[in-house]
């Protein structure tokens, strides 16, 4: 490897992979509990404004959710596997145009956002059947967050970049201080803490934008310094750089979107049944996308380890990674799962005192946490397949998923079907993604070829 090969690539690609797993992804964990807290916090500031306020809070939810899938899991996930790929075959010229390269998608992206959730984002929530209170809460919230989004795109870009080249340890510092920054300055802005003004639902927005530019600032100082074994410097356009980022990241927007839309479906059908079974299920469906981060805080180290384990093509080191990730994952979210369908109160009891959300939510994890397990390691296997550059198993799955969920909303809507039922159509979705996944992983993408570099 040449001079710009880090102490944690050399860890990833020849060290023992049980000491590798722990010493990146125990931090990386670590950050991203403290980056879950802040969804935790947010919701329980907000709560304690009023049911309404919730309610607007459940609304913007999918959406600042999406944003997050996309620029740390999709797009990011493109850019991380794309320069861990070209790292781990000792090619710092085209990870360093990778780099670049998805600096410009990320600009992109962020307009994107901008424009259509930071513009017409009362548009876009009036496809709810929310009461005017309700929306006017949801389009103050969103013009704030994503009228600055590209400040959020820079963060995630500067994020993967670091996270790519095995900086994980670095990064999980920088995160865990910024995010526990952000839970006091969201609980200061909502609820009017000291001399700071008290703003209501949108003082987690303003909280977040803040915080996410402060730490860019600094991420981005470290990088052009030249404190991290990576430069970001302009390059002439290449449409196979383009392309080796998109063939992940790409089709990747597709399951972020799937995740998403799959939520806004039933979220648009449960407030068919009211702003209690609203606040209710938005607090319930909130724990299960918390899944995707916890899952990614194993998931993201496996980008980059089965990245740059297939660019060294040392492929069965690679699936022996992939599975030891499953496996933490699996445990860890099953165990959650089970916990709050066992006792509901130990995760609503702190979000809302409406007896009405209170049982809608109750409800939903009942039904749906039970499979937790499943849908978090199923999202960790989606993450180590974005290190492989083959991503149109697990893309498919997520589709998939959509389609049911889709298919249960519309028949609840036009049968008039206990709320019930639509939840038993989610817990149905968490289930084709952690058996699809696991499939998956016996599919020739995941073998390239019998005679494997053994490490």
């Amino acid at each position: 490897m040449d001079n710009k090969t880090s102490p944690q690539l050399l860890l990833i690609l020849n060290g023992p992979i049980l000491k590798m797993l722990f010493r990146l992804a125990i931090p990386n964990v670590a950050a991203i509990i403290t980056m879950t807290a802040i969804m935790l916090a947010d919701a329980s500031f907000v709560g304690k404004l009023g049911t309404t306020e919730l309610a607007s809070l459940a609304l913007v939810f999918p959406f600042q959710s999406l944003m997050q899938m996309m620029g740390a899991g999709a797009i990011g996930g493109g850019i991380a596997s794309s320069v861990a790929r070209a790292l781990g075959s000792n090619d710092s010229h085209r990870a360093e145009e990778a780099a670049w390269h998805g600096l410009i998608i990320i600009i992109v992206m962020s307009l994107f956002y901008a424009i259509l959730l930071g513009i017409f984002c009362r548009q876009v929530f009036q496809i709810f059947d929310a009461t005017e209170e309700v929306l006017k809460g949801a389009v103050l919230y969103s013009q704030i967050l994503f009228g600055a989004a590209l400040v959020g795109w820079l963060y995630f870009f500067l994020f993967s970049l670091l996270r790519a080249i095995g900086e994980i340890p670095r990064l999980s510092r920088i995160v865990i201080l910024s995010s526990l920054v952000q839970i006091a300055l969201s609980g200061a802005l909502t609820l009017g803490w000291g001399p700071l003004p008290s703003l209501g639902v949108v003082g987690p927005a303003v909280a977040m934008v803040l915080c996410h530019g402060v730490t860019s600032l600094y991420m981005l100082f470290l990088i052009l310094r030249g404190t991290v074994a990576l430069r970001l410097r302009p390059y002439s356009f290449n449409p196979h750089s383009l392309y080796d980022i998109m063939k992940v990241g790409g089709i990747g927007l597709l399951n972020s979107s799937a995740i998403a839309l799959t939520v806004v479906i039933v979220t648009a059908v449960v407030g068919g049944y009211g702003t209690e079974a609203l606040a209710g299920y938005g607090l319930g469906s909130r724990l299960e996308i918390m899944m995707i981060p916890i899952a990614f805080g194993i998931g993201g180290v496996l980008t980059t380890a089965i990245g740059a384990n297939f660019g060294a093509e040392q492929y069965s080191r690679a699936r022996n990674i992939a599975w030891l990730g499953y496996l933490g994952t699996l445990i860890v979210t099953g165990l959650v799962g089970i916990i709050v369908s066992v006792n509901p109160d130990l995760w609503m009891g702190r979000f809302t005192s409406n007896p009405g959300a209170y049982e809608f939510g109750a409800l939903y994890l009942g039904i749906v946490a039970p499979f937790y397990g499943l849908f978090g390691g199923g999202q960790t296997l989606y993450f180590a397949s974005q290190g492989t550059g083959h991503m149109l198993i697990p893309v498919g799955l997520s589709l998939m998923r959509l389609l049911v969920v889709a298919t249960v909303g519309i028949l609840a809507t036009q049968f008039s079907w206990e709320l019930s039922r639509v939840f038993v159509g989610v817990a149905a979705g968490l289930g084709i993604i952690g058996l699809g996944m696991v499939v998956n992983m016996f599919t020739p993408k995941w073998h390239p070829r019998l005679n494997t570099k053994i490490s």
